[in-house]
């Protein structure tokens, strides 16, 4: 391994429930040798303006892989922002809550690498119902959803994946996946059936909010119509939350919950028993 640490770019443009955390997932307790982080973020603006200027200042800072977390990366600022940054030579990763197929199939065969996962849906973005109290609580409940259900695991173990095999000097192989609610709980590795049960009733519902969300935001006009759908789409990822959190709750009381912390030499670890010690993979 080189000796020279493995710098990942993290372009956030807008926010998704993804975003926040992000970086974190890879140095938990900042001790990960051999690996930094640079960060560059638009705020909520998403337009090509604000993502060209922050893909170049970026890409000054030459890292080996960028992610791009973004709400819809079919919009045209993310799709900006990876052309500038694929133009400079440096594999990218997108990460979004959804993509057309077709969309899908175009970005694969550009060379890009795509994480979707659908359960990180879409706000209630109505000024009438949206102020920032309520926006902090709804992401609260999405990271609750990703992170309890195993999605956000299955987020890390693609990316980590790939940011190993570019450190071990092969061909970059990015990930183009999809994360239902299947293959997040299962990144979930829950024992108890009802645990598992709960986790995808939770993954199931925070995608539904999608749909609603967007009915209330984009083809409803009238004010009285979508006040009430942009709040149900926020109670049903609340409640999403809440079950999600009971999936966790279950598998403790099990002494089953399973642990993932990353050694300092990027390796991940594994245990269920609260007293145990994380075991390094054979």
């Amino acid at each position: 391994m080189s000796s020279t640490p493995f710098l990942l770019g993290v372009l956030k443009l807008g926010n998704i429930g993804t975003s926040p955390l992000l970086e974190l997932l890879f140095d938990e307790r900042a001790e990960r040798e051999n690996f930094d982080v640079v960060l560059v973020g638009s705020g909520a603006k998403m337009n090509e303006e604000v993502a060209e200027r922050s893909a170049q200042q970026l890409i000054e800072q030459k890292p080996q892989l960028v992610l791009i977390p973004s709400p819809n990366a079919a919009l045209k600022g993310p799709a900006k922002a990876r052309e500038v940054i694929k133009k400079a030579g440096i594999p990218v990763i997108i990460l979004s809550d959804l993509l057309p197929k077709d969309q899908r199939e175009a970005l694969a065969a550009e060379g890009y690498g795509y994480i979707l996962i659908p359960a990180d849906s879409m706000i209630g973005a109505r000024r009438e119902f949206l102020d920032p109290t309520e926006m902090v609580l709804f992401n609260a409940d999405v990271i609750r959803v990703l992170a309890a259900t195993g999605a956000l695991r299955r987020v890390l173990q693609a990316l980590d994946e790939a940011i190993a095999n570019i450190v071990a000097g092969k061909e970059p192989k990015v990930p183009t996946l999809v994360i239902n609610a299947s293959r997040a709980v299962s990144a979930g590795k829950f024992t108890n059936p009802y645990a598992r049960a709960k986790a995808m009733a939770a993954y199931e519902i925070a995608t539904a909010v999608a749909p609603i969300a967007i009915k209330g935001c984009f083809k409803q006009k009238e004010h009285e119509k979508y006040i009430p759908t942009v709040a149900s789409a926020h109670e049903m990822m609340r409640t999403a939350a809440l079950l999600a959190d009971e999936a966790r709750e279950i598998e403790k009381y099990g002494d089953s919950l399973h642990r993932s912390p990353h050694f300092d030499d990027g390796t991940v670890g594994g245990k269920t028993k609260l007293a145990g010690k994380p075991a390094k993979p054979k």
